[in-house]
């Protein structure tokens, strides 16, 4: 006969089982979230608040939570890559962006046959792009307009990649992939002949949106989230591409992306082991 003593042992290591059990499937399924973000092909940018389910870029906010969200991340290496931007971050320690949404994208007002460029002034160097201003009209004049009321001023690069795609990502004011300008501006230049066999050749600067090419829902949903190629990626053309950054700015991103990333956190970003913030972003033409 089972005494009761043995019995109450027993209920516990059933119990104790069950959680290990729990706790297994909960790692379990965080990693595989995060080997789907490591490794997609799509670029997902959750507008508005909206869940980002898929991308190797997913961004957005999401007032629901699952298992997985509960789950810490994996731990990377216990030494971490040098910060090659520490000292210049540290000038700019404490500058916050600034909270600014729109009810509707700005009146195009830009001149198409003009040339654009763009500079972002970050903690790592300066990164001048040439904007393509004929091909990508609604999104260069939706970043004349963001620069010019100060948006993107003291906002981070929330997000680098370094598996399979190759890309530093910014525009956030909050920093957490989820920020957007309150509108909405279409897809544009979706043929643009660089983009040849679905690649995004390093140098490309192109829009984050929120299109999933497996529903086929999301289109023209570009807002202030943007990225930067720093090497050749394998991407559907399905990311507004509307500028190039130049061979100086090159150098700046191959110096944030070989610092390397921290481990994905709860809301699936990998942040640039370099702290890497945009001082001032400036849109001028000629």
């Amino acid at each position: 006969m089972v005494s009761n003593e043995q019995r109450r042992r027993q209920l516990a290591r059933e119990k104790y089982l069950r959680q290990q059990a729990r706790r297994q499937q909960a790692r379990d399924k965080a990693r595989r979230r995060n080997t789907v973000i490591a490794s997609t092909l799509a670029v997902v940018l959750a507008a508005g608040g909206a869940v980002a389910t898929v991308g190797a870029l997913s961004g957005g906010g999401d007032d629901k939570k699952d298992d997985s969200a509960a789950t810490p991340p994996t731990p990377g290496p216990t030494k971490k890559a040098p910060d090659p931007c520490a000292a210049e971050a540290k000038k700019v320690k404490g500058e916050k962006p600034k909270k600014m949404t729109w009810k509707k994208e700005p009146e195009v007002t830009i001149d198409k046959a003009a040339s654009y460029t763009m500079k972002l002034e970050t903690t790592c160097g300066d990164i001048p792009i040439d904007l393509k201003a004929d091909k990508a009209p609604h999104t260069v004049n939706s970043f004349n307009f963001l620069a010019k009321k100060g948006y993107f001023d003291h906002t981070k690069c929330h997000r680098l990649t370094n598996q399979n795609i190759y890309v530093l990502q910014c525009g956030d004011p909050q920093g957490t992939g989820g920020g957007d300008p309150g509108y909405t501006i279409p897809d544009e230049n979706l043929k643009d002949p660089s983009l040849k066999g679905s690649v995004y050749p390093a140098g490309t600067v192109a829009m984050a949106n929120q299109y999933n090419a497996q529903t086929k829902q999301g289109r023209d949903s570009g807002g202030s989230q943007f990225f930067l190629v720093y090497q050749d990626s394998q991407l559907p053309p399905d990311y507004t591409p509307f500028g190039t950054v130049s061979k100086d700015g090159m150098k700046v991103l191959k110096k944030i992306s070989k610092a390397g990333a921290a481990p994905p956190d709860q809301m699936g970003n990998t942040a640039p082991n370099a702290t890497v913030k945009i001082n001032k972003a400036t849109v001028t033409s000629s």
